[in-house]
């Protein structure tokens, strides 16, 4: 009994990566709309693939001593872009990670253009509905602290359709579990890859 159950915990429920994720040799990068779940799920994605995470957000925060919605108040939308441009080239040098990029930074064409070329972008996309939901738990988004969230939310989704569609791979998350949007990711790059 005891040697069933030792057997029992020394098993794996997450599925072995494939060889092709394991020569994974750019980082993966997460974009979309504020609230899909960019970082949590490239935490548990950073995990799945044994790699290091960072969240751009994070990242702001650690360089200017203000997150990253104080920074966007503070200095306006196109000095924060710039910034984040800055930052998002300096995430992508050096090790392969799982990065998670804040909502509107893929929008940027010059940081869209570059994370094409030296990552892998996966756009994360959630039904307006379930983004309203999530956003409304905290207070932390400056875009949506005038006006109608869900309104603004709709806008945004309309606008930055046409940019995130430049992504090499597109997952929708809706209200499930996490982990199933990882192993959708984990899929989605295994076929990228062997198509590369």
């Amino acid at each position: 009994m005891v040697r069933a159950f030792a057997d029992a915990a020394c098993r794996c429920i997450a599925p072995p990566v494939s060889e092709s994720i394991k020569r994974l040799d750019r980082p993966v990068v997460l974009v979309g709309l504020m609230g899909v779940g960019k970082s949590t799920v490239g935490r548990r994605l950073a995990k799945r693939l044994g790699l290091p995470f960072v969240d751009s957000d994070s990242a702001i925060e650690d360089a200017s001593g203000f997150s990253a919605a104080e920074v966007y108040e503070r200095y306006g939308e196109a000095d924060f872009r710039d910034g984040e441009r800055r930052l998002v080239a300096r995430l992508i040098e050096g090790e392969v990670r799982v990065i998670a990029t804040g909502g509107g930074a893929y929008v940027d064409a010059r940081t869209r253009e570059l994370l094409n070329e030296r990552a892998i972008t996966v756009w994360l996309d959630a039904p307006v509905d379930i983004l309203t939901e999530r956003t409304g738990r905290r207070d932390t988004r400056a875009q949506l602290r005038k006006g109608d969230p869900k309104a603004t939310l709709t806008k945004l989704s309309e606008q930055r359709r046409p940019a995130y569609e430049e992504a090499h791979i597109h997952i929708m998350s809706g209200d499930g579990a996490h982990r199933d949007v990882v192993e959708s990711i984990v899929r989605a790059l295994e076929d990228y890859i062997g198509r590369s």
